[in-house]
Order: structure tokens, then sequence, then C-alpha cells
């Protein structure tokens, strides 16, 4: 049927809607009973017999066709519009909401795959040992040390993004310069600098450290210095990509008001303060945010230098997590290590956000 012969919604007649709501339903208490039914099944509460997803998966598949199906019979033309937003939709979901929900039915086993058996359902267990985890909280305290770092980061890429901006020769040349870091892998930083560099044997700069006299130049079993190590990598790393944020506010900024001020006799100082970092603090805000919720998935660098040490003191909830799977292979404890922390990082991100949009309201 073409969309010209479609009904509006008005036209539809009360029965056919009716008709369109129950044929949802339906197919939602389906979707809804054979996903439960498979949760139930995975955690060995009641057997079932099913041996993988798949019968959720033709579910889902079948209430998304019934929806679209449903949408045109109550809706006419527009339902039919919503059938070219449908599918994005259901793909969005099945990408980031199912996995979250099948992460959550793991998070509730004790499941280790070095056990012969198996996966089990074992309550709130997993949340209790979490509260109970030293490892863990100490790895939450480091996550708190390494997001405050991000305002010294910030610092020295507002620093870098003001000197690319200046009448400097060979700007293009050092702008391309400074970007070099951010075409590198952390992984490959991590052995160049961290494995290689840093090596306290036969490393350049332990070598360099010898010949100054220090005798045992090692670089990462102090807590303190081993943090600041794994910093001043992912920073290196990072920072281009926050300067490149301020440089382009930089550029968008009106040049008449600059000389205007320079006309008033302005110093370079007072004119950073009170025209640049106001103006600026827009983006200032964008690339902060940015930069911890990148900041907050940090782990890369750290499995491949120190694999948290020494005594877990470098740990991020993320390496921590990764060492639970992959050290202990604790699958059903390490998933609910990373549910509890997904639910961290919302409230912190909402809190942030609430926070900075009330202040930048109050400037505006």
């Amino acid at each position: 049927m073409a969309i010209a012969e479609l009904p509006a919604y008005g036209a539809i007649s009360r029965r056919r809607k009716e008709w369109g709501r129950a044929l949802i339903a339906a197919a939602t208490v389906l979707f809804l009973a054979t996903a439960l039914a498979q949760v139930l099944n995975s955690a060995r509460i009641v057997d079932l017999g099913f041996r993988d997803w798949r019968p959720t998966l033709f579910a889902y598949l079948a209430w998304a066709v019934v929806l679209g199906f449903g949408q045109v019979m109550i809706r006419g033309q527009a339902g039919l519009r919503a059938l070219f937003i449908l599918p994005a939709a259901l793909f969005t979901v099945a990408m980031a909401i199912f996995p979250t929900l099948f992460g959550l039915s793991i998070a509730f086993t004790d499941w280790n795959l070095s056990s012969a058996t198996g996966q089990k359902f074992n309550g709130l267990d997993n949340l209790f040992q979490l509260f109970r985890d030293p490892f863990y909280w100490n790895a939450m305290r480091n996550m708190v040390i390494y997001v405050l770092f991000v305002l010294v980061e910030y610092a020295i890429a507002f620093g870098l993004a003001l000197l690319l901006n200046a009448e400097i020769r060979a700007r293009k040349f050092w702008r391309v310069v400074f970007l070099i870091p951010l075409m590198l892998s952390p992984v490959a930083v991590s052995w160049m600098v961290g494995k290689s560099m840093l090596e306290y044997r036969f490393g350049p700069v332990a070598r360099f450290a010898r010949w100054l006299g220090i005798n045992n130049p090692s670089f990462f079993t102090d807590p303190w210095a081993a943090r600041l190590w794994i910093e001043a990598m992912d920073a290196w790393v990072s920072i281009p990509f926050v300067m490149i944020l301020l440089l382009a506010g930089l550029q968008a900024m009106p040049k008449e008001v600059m000389e205007a001020a320079t006309v008033d006799g302005a110093t370079p100082w007072q004119r950073f303060w009170q025209i640049t970092f106001p103006l600026m603090l827009p983006v200032s805000l964008t690339a902060i945010v940015l930069r911890i919720i990148f900041k907050l998935k940090l782990a890369d660098i750290i499995i491949t230098v120190t694999s948290g040490g020494p005594g877990g003191a470098t740990d991020s909830v993320s390496s921590f997590i990764y060492r639970e799977y992959r050290d202990r292979s604790n699958v059903g404890y390490g998933t609910m290590l990373a549910m509890f922390y997904l639910v961290v990082i919302v409230i912190f991100v909402t809190i942030l956000l609430n926070v900075l949009s009330r202040h930048m309201r109050r400037m505006t």
C-alpha cells in the first residue's frame, strides 16, 4: 500500500487501533517471557533445555517486526514514517541495552571458568564481596587521583594551544609535531616508554640516571612515582586531543575584541583572564568532560607497563577488572565489578554535567 493510500491518524478506525495495540502487547509479552526464561535457565534456577540465546534473538526479531506493523496499524501514515527511524532505534537497543542486561544476569552468578561446577546463581554475594574488596576500592581511589590530573593536562593543553595560536615561526609545522602523540596507540607508547626507555636495567633513562650517580633508578617500585609515570605516559598521548579542541576554540574567537582590548591598554595577562579565558569556558568545559570520560577508561597503559603494581598502587578500575577476568577467570565477580563501576560513572558524569550546566547558566 502506498503512503498516499494509508489513512491519517484521525481517520483510522478504533477497532484497527485496538488490534494494533493488542498485537504489540502480545509480542511484547512473548518476548519478555522468552528473555526471562532464558535468564532463569542461564542462572540454572530452572532447566528449560536452552543451549544458547537464539530463542531470545528470534523473539526480539519477531517483536521488532510486529512493532513496526502495529505502528502502521495504529498511526497510519505517521507509523509508516516511523519505520525509517525504528530500525536504528532497535539496533541501538540490541547493541547497548541487551548486553547490559546480559551483563547484569551474569553479575549475580558464581561463574569461574576454572571451576567444574559452571555458572550458578548466588544472589547478592558478589555485591557483598565487592564492598569488602580492598583492592577494588584502592583502584577507585586511584581513579580519583587520575581524574584530578585532568586539570593539569588541561592547563598544559591550554598553554600549548595559546602558543600554537600565536604568530610564531613554522606554526603549521609545530601543530603537526604536537599532534603526533595523538596518532600513536597507548600500547605502543607503553612499550616505547614504559617497557623500553624506563626499563631499570638497560633502558636509556636508567643508564643516564646511573651516569648521574643514582644507584637504583627503578621508576615503578615507589607507588607515587609509578602513578606519576603512568599519568605522564597517558597525558603525553591525550594532551594533543584537548589541545586541538582548545586551539579550534581560540581560532573561532572574534579578533576584534582582542584588538579593542589591546588599544585600551590591557596587558597580555589581563587579556587572557578577562577576555580569552571567559570566552573559552564553554570549549574548556567540553574538553575537560570528554577527557574525564576517556580517563575513566584508563587501562591499556597500566596493563602493559605495571599490571597494576606495585601492590595494586597503579591499578585503575578497568585494569583491575581485566585482571580479575584474565588471571582469576572470575567471570561472575568481574562482571559485578564492571556493572557497579558503570553505575558509578553514570552517576558521576550526570552530576558533573548538571553542575557545569548550572554554572554556565549563571555566567550567561
